[in-house]
């Protein structure tokens, strides 16, 4: 996948992730964004080699409430 590619999938998978955080989160949207911005799994999904980008946006939200309950998150198995 090149830089472009990766950056438009980028930028469908993130707001889809912001959605859920919003809505299941008692916080704002800007809010959201910042938060996101600064964890853990946004810097690790932001590099095309980490693979993260092939798991819904369902599956990286909840290893984002991860990495927010206990500062860590587990790659989940593939079946």
């Amino acid at each position: 996948m090149n830089e472009n590619q990766f950056s438009a999938l980028l930028a469908v998978i993130t707001p889809q992730i912001i959605e859920l955080i919003t809505k299941n989160s008692n916080i704002s949207e800007a809010q959201a964004v910042s938060h996101f911005y600064k964890s853990k799994l946004y810097g690790e999904l932001s590099k095309e080699e980490s693979k993260l980008w092939h798991y819904s946006p369902l599956t990286l939200y909840s290893m984002y409430q991860d990495e927010l309950i206990t500062g860590s998150y587990d790659y989940p198995e593939e079946s």
